[in-house]
C-alpha cells in the first residue's frame, strides 16, 4: 500500500509556537509519527538521529564542534539518548536568533527533566500521541466497528502504510518496550516483567494496586512501582488521577491505569480479532480506554494540559471521566453499549447534587446511533466525541 500522509492536528500548534521559541520539543511514544511530522513541517532543517550509535559517539566526543559543523536549523531525533546536549543548545540559541532546533524524544522522564532544567523559557514542549479518531476522520472510521478501532489502535503505520496490526504490535513490544525496559532499569527476569505488563493490560480502567499486583507477579511492591514508572516513561501506560476537592465526600485516592494505545493492550491480552474482542470481559474497559485516550489526544494536540480525572467516592459512586476548565467541570459516562438506557446518567445525576452549577457539560459517550446534542445530558456516539 502506498504511504498516505494523515494530517496531524498538532501541526497547527507547532506553527503557532515556532516564531516564539528557538527550540520546539516533541515527546511521545515511539512510532507515533514525530519524525514524519518534523520532516514534513521543516524540510529545510537538517535531520540527525541519535538512535544511530555512530552519530551519538561523535556528538558526545565533541558536542560544541559537532553542532557548529551543522547548519543553524536542526532536527535532533531521539534526543533523550544524550540529555547533556541541551545545555549546549542553550548556549547556542541565546545569542543567535537564527539558531533553531526541533528536538524529539520517546522517553518521557529523562527528556523532560533535562529539557526543563537547561532550556527553561527557551522551548515549547508538546506531546504527539498515536492518531486520534478525530485525526483519522469521520469518513475513514464511520463504517468501522468499535472492535476494529480498538484493535487497530492509533499507530500511523497501520493506518497510512497498511502494516498488519498483529505484526506491528508483536514487533513493537519486542523491539521497543523490552529494549527500553532493559535500558531504563536492570530487569533480571523478563518473564516476570511480561507477566506484569499483561496483568496491567487486564486492569485497564481499574484503580491501580501495587501491593495486590506484587503478589500476583511474585516480586516486591518497590519493583512493581519501578516497572510502572518505566511504562509511563516509555509512553506505554499512564495513570488517570481521581478528582479531588473539598466537597465533604470521602474520595478514593488511587489512580486508574490506562494504556496509551488500545491495540497494544489487545495484543498483550491475546485478543487477535473482532470476534474475540466482542465477547471478551475486557471489552468495556478497552472501549473506555479508547474514549479517555481520545479526550487526552484532543487536548494535547492543541497544546493544552489534559486536566482529566475520574470520580469515585467511598460509597462507590462513580463517573468515568471528568474534565476541568477554570471553575467548570465536564462529566462523561462511557458505555460500550449500542443501546441507550436512562440509568447511564445515574452517576452524573449524583454529581449534579454535589457540584451544582459548576457541572456545565454532561454526556454519555456510547456506541449507539441515537444521539442527543445538548450541553446537559447529551448522548454522543464515540466517533463524534471531541473534547474542547
Amino acid at each position: 500500500m502506498d504511504k498516505e500522509l494523515i494530517y496531524r492536528k498538532l501541526t497547527d500548534e507547532i506553527k503557532r509556537l515556532i516564531p516564539h521559541f528557538p527550540v520546539i520539543t516533541i515527546t511521545g511514544p515511539r512510532q507515533s509519527g514525530k519524525t514524519t511530522l518534523c520532516k514534513e513541517l521543516f524540510p529545510d532543517y537538517v535531520y540527525i538521529n541519535l538512535e544511530d550509535a555512530a552519530i551519538r559517539e561523535q556528538i558526545q566526543r565533541d558536542t560544541k564542534g559537532f553542532l557548529n559543523n551543522y547548519p543553524k536549523k536542526l532536527i535532533i531525533d531521539e534526543a533523550h539518548h544524550y540529555p547533556e546536549l541541551f545545555s549546549y543548545i542553550q548556549v547556542l540559541v541565546d545569542p543567535d536568533p537564527e539558531r533553531r532546533f526541533i528536538l524529539t524524544g520517546s522517553s518521557n522522564f529523562s527528556l523532560l527533566e533535562k529539557v526543563t532544567q537547561s532550556l527553561a523559557g527557551r522551548t515549547a514542549i508538546l506531546t504527539l500521541l498515536p492518531l486520534s479518531l478525530h485525526e483519522l476522520g469521520r469518513e475513514r472510521i464511520q463504517d468501522l466497528s468499535a472492535e476494529t478501532l480498538i484493535l487497530n489502535g492509533g499507530y500511523p503505520a497501520i493506518w497510512s502504510k497498511g502494516v498488519p496490526r498483529d505484526a506491528l504490535y508483536r514487533n513493537y513490544y519486542t523491539t521497543y518496550i523490552e529494549r527500553d525496559v532493559r535500558q531504563i532499569i536492570n530487569v533480571k527476569d523478563m518473564t516476570l516483567f511480561q507477566t506484569f505488563i499483561r496483568l496491567c493490560a487486564g486492569r485497564i480502567g481499574t484503580e491501580f494496586n501495587a501491593s495486590a499486583l506484587s503478589g500476583e507477579v511474585g516480586t516486591s511492591v518497590n519493583t512493581i512501582t519501578s516497572w510502572l514508572s518505566t511504562l509511563a516513561a516509555s509512553y506505554v501506560a499512564y495513570m488517570l488521577p481521581p478528582y479531588f476537592a473539598n466537597i465533604g465526600k470521602r474520595l478514593v485516592k488511587a489512580n486508574k491505569i490506562y494504556f496509551y494505545d488500545t491495540g497494544l493492550a489487545c495484543y498483550l491480552l491475546g485478543i487477535e480479532n473482532e470476534e474475540q474482542l466482542a465477547t471478551h470481559p475486557a471489552k468495556g474497559a478497552l472501549f473506555e480506554n479508547m474514549v479517555v485516550n481520545e479526550a487526552m489526544k484532543n487536548r494535547l494536540n492543541r497544546g493544552k494540559d489534559p486536566n482529566l480525572y475520574f470520580y469515585r467516592d467511598k460509597s462507590q459512586k462513580e463517573v468515568d471521566l471528568l474534565h476541568t476548565q477554570a471553575n467548570e467541570i465536564y462529566a462523561y459516562e462511557i458505555k460500550s453499549a449500542q443501546s441507550f438506557h436512562k440509568e447511564f446518567f445515574k452517576g452524573i445525576d449524583y454529581l449534579k447534587g454535589i457540584f451544582g452549577d459548576r457541572l456545565t457539560r454532561t454526556a454519555v459517550i456510547f456506541d449507539g446511533k441515537d444521539e442527543i446534542h445538548t450541553e446537559q445530558n447529551g448522548v454522543y456516539n464515540f466517533r463524534n466525541f471531541y473534547l474542547e
